[in-house]
């Protein structure tokens, strides 16, 4: 069985099933047990259902096969009119549910050509072996994308005289004020923002002051080194306790220059196959990772990714990916620690998870800490900042 949700937010319960559309009270969602449909909406959660989109990892423009194709540029171009016009009228579709601002006959054609599209995906893909870690990163990229981002410009008046500043302001303004994650922006599995979403990922360090809690305080917790420790941990080595670059200039360069430059001197040799570093290669053996995750075409990562990739960057992404993986795996570890809390995640970005803190809840932090250290590679060095704006946590 298949059904689509006409929207994803858990006060816009709707659903079309059996060519029906169906709404609220006149859902009875127990029934959608072991159904499959697009892509996840909150309240789905706790139902047994197969989301075509992770099989796939695509676009429904991307997986929409070549049989559809008429059918799906006519409903998609019907529906990106409709979208302009919303964003015309300066309807914020966050604020309310999509089906009450378009037509009903629209969503009856639109999610026909949705299942239709969904059948072929679950016909022809296989089931991901890393379906259910997938399944994880997108309830939570869905959850951070719910939470509104409080935002204070009058904490840019300082900056206001310059013109660049007050361009970005415009521009961020002009964007929805919550941060839609992407979660197959990107080859590696590394988190993207979708357009016209707040762009956390890439807004400036000036900008971030105007982003302020929900709750009291930010805490950040980033990793130490996160893709050197990767690097190690593949390679089979301990974690060391300390600074990894540290830990660096002590045991690969025998105490010899200062830690900037043992970490400028790794990374220049690390990502470039054509360089050589007779002491970085004793500690770190870049070939013998390639030939165990890189079949000639394709790298595989402990998280069960498979990537196509040439051999001249295929140590690049096999540690990116894994290592933006693993940082995914322990915010879904605090997520769920967090789940009867008012402390939750705010943003996931690259190595870093950043906490609205509810002061009342603050002594969980050391071991909110701990359980992010406590990865499967070993226990990594864990950073943290607190902060009353983002501009300091960052």
């Amino acid at each position: 069985m298949l059904f689509q949700a006409l929207d994803s937010k858990q006060e816009c319960v709707g659903i079309y099933k059996d060519g029906v559309l169906l709404f609220g009270e006149n859902i009875s969602l127990s029934t959608l047990e072991g159904a499959g449909t697009w892509s996840y909406a909150s309240y789905l959660e706790g139902l047994d259902i197969e989301y075509a989109s992770l099989y796939c990892g695509l676009s429904l423009n991307d997986a929409c096969p070549e049989h559809l194709r008429e059918d799906w540029d006519y409903v998609n171009k019907r529906l990106q009119a409709y979208m302009r016009s919303i964003v015309e009228a300066k309807i914020l579709l966050d604020d309310v549910c999509f089906y009450d601002v378009v037509p009903e006959r629209f969503l009856a054609d639109y999610c026909l050509v949705k299942n239709q599209i969904c059948n072929f995906v679950f016909e022809t893909y296989q089931k991901p072996k890393n379906y259910d870690h997938l399944l994880g990163i997108a309830k939570l990229a869905h959850k951070i994308g719910q939470q509104e981002i409080k935002l204070k410009w009058s904490n840019m008046l300082s900056k206001m005289h310059k013109k660049e500043v007050r361009e970005q302001i415009n521009k961020l303004k002009a964007v929805s004020p919550y941060c839609k994650y992407n979660i197959f922006g990107t080859k590696t599995g590394r988190l993207t923002t979708k357009r016209n979403s707040f762009p956390i990922l890439t807004v400036s360090k000036e900008m971030r002051k105007a982003i302020q809690p929900s709750n009291d305080y930010f805490v950040s917790f980033d990793f130490n080194g996160a893709e050197l420790r990767t690097l190690l941990a593949l390679g089979g080595s301990e974690q060391p306790l300390e600074d990894i670059h540290e830990w660096n200039r002590t045991n690969v360069f025998r105490n010899t220059g200062t830690r900037e430059e043992a970490k400028k001197r790794l990374f220049s040799w690390l990502y470039n196959p054509d360089s050589s570093d007779r002491l970085l290669e004793q500690f770190y053996d870049r070939s013998a990772l390639v030939k165990k995750h890189w079949d000639g075409s394709c790298v595989s990562t402990p998280y069960g990714r498979q990537i196509d990739v040439d051999k001249r960057r295929a140590l690049n992404y096999l540690i990116q990916s894994t290592t933006s993986d693993m940082v995914l795996e322990q915010a879904l570890k605090l997520d769920y620690l967090l789940s009867n809390s008012k402390t939750r995640i705010a943003f996931v970005i690259h190595d870093e998870v950043v906490l609205d803190v509810a002061r009342s809840e603050e002594t969980m932090l050391p071991s909110l800490k701990d359980v992010f250290a406590d990865t499967r590679f070993g226990t990594y060095m864990v950073g943290a900042k607190e902060s009353a704006d983002y501009g300091v946590a960052a």
